[in-house]
C-alpha cells in the first residue's frame, strides 16, 4: 500500500486499497459509504472510511488454471484508539463483522447482501449482530436466519436506547 493518512477532526481513516487488473486481481468494495475516493492510477485506488462505518471487501484472483482467490469481509472502521483485527489492503485494520473464502461462501455472502438490499435496507445500517451471524452459521455449515424488517427496527431500537 501507499504510505497515505487520511485524517478528520482527528481520526485516522480506514483506507482500502482496491486493485483491477482485469482477469487477475479484482479488490472492490460491495457496500459502503467512503468519504474519499483517490484515484492513484489506471489500476489502483484508494476508498477511505470514518470510524464506525461498515463496509464489505471483496477480493478475487485467478491464474492461468482459474480462480486462486475469493474472499469477502465486511468490517466496521475503528477509530484511533480501538483495536482491531488486520484485514489484508486495509489499512489500519478493523473490527471484523464477517469474513468468508471460497466462492460457495463468498456466494451466499453475497446473496444475504442482496436479501437486505431486497427488505430496502441499506446493508451499512444493518445490525452488525446479523453480519456476525451470518460468518458463524457459514463456517458451521449452517443454514444462517436471513435480515428481517422485524430484526431491523428492533436493532433500531436498541441502538436508540444505548
Amino acid at each position: 500500500m501507499t504510505d497515505c493518512s487520511f485524517r478528520l477532526r482527528g481520526d485516522v481513516l480506514t483506507t482500502v486499497e482496491l486493485t483491477w487488473i482485469e482477469k487477475r486481481i479484482e479488490h472492490w468494495v460491495r457496500f459502503g459509504h467512503p468519504i474519499e475516493d483517490l484515484i492513484l492510477d489506471r489500476r489502483r485506488r484508494l476508498m477511505s472510511f470514518t470510524p464506525d462505518s461498515v463496509f464489505a471487501f471483496i477480493r478475487w484472483a485467478a491464474n492461468d488454471f482459474g480462480t486462486v482467490v475469493s474472499c469477502i469481509d465486511i468490517v466496521r472502521a475503528v477509530g484511533a484508539q480501538e483495536a482491531c483485527q488486520t484485514v489484508p489492503f486495509v489499512r489500519p485494520g478493523g473490527e471484523s463483522l464477517l469474513r468468508q473464502s471460497g466462492w460457495p461462501k463468498v456466494r451466499r455472502v453475497l446473496e444475504a447482501i442482496d436479501g437486505v438490499e431486497a427488505l430496502g435496507i441499506d446493508p451499512v445500517a444493518a445490525c452488525p449482530d446479523h453480519w456476525r451471524h451470518l460468518h458463524h452459521r457459514l463456517t458451521a455449515a449452517q443454514e444462517p436466519r436471513p435480515y428481517t424488517s422485524e430484526r431491523h427496527e428492533a436493532w433500531l431500537r436498541r441502538r436508540a436506547a444505548s
